[in-house]
């Protein structure tokens, strides 16, 4: 048993969890790619690495989720709605230098 419940419980909901990072992570993209174009998104990605938090969260289920969700929360609370743009967001995410 794995967090008190069974072995194939537990990795039925990491590919459900993963599954629905897949789908919000691909709308959240189109999101972007549609707000900010994707020639932009491509001139002004960085070479901003993922921490290690987020690479180990793909074993607990529905944490790459949540992390997905809280990107969302961060575009929309601190950038849209203290007046950034977009752009400005992807910079964020993307670039070491803040």
């Amino acid at each position: 048993m794995i967090a008190g419940m069974h072995e194939q419980d537990f990795v039925a909901y990491i590919i459900f969890g993963l599954s629905l990072n897949f789908l919000f992570s691909i709308l959240f993209g189109v999101y972007l790619s549609k707000n900010i174009g994707m020639q932009e998104m491509i001139e002004s990605k960085g070479d901003k690495e993922q921490s290690l938090l987020v690479s180990l969260s793909l074993f607990v289920p529905f944490a790459k989720m949540l992390i997905t969700l809280y990107r969302v929360t961060i575009l929309q609370l601190y950038f849209l709605n203290k007046g950034y743009s977009h752009k400005e967001f992807w910079i964020y995410m993307t670039n070491n230098k803040q």
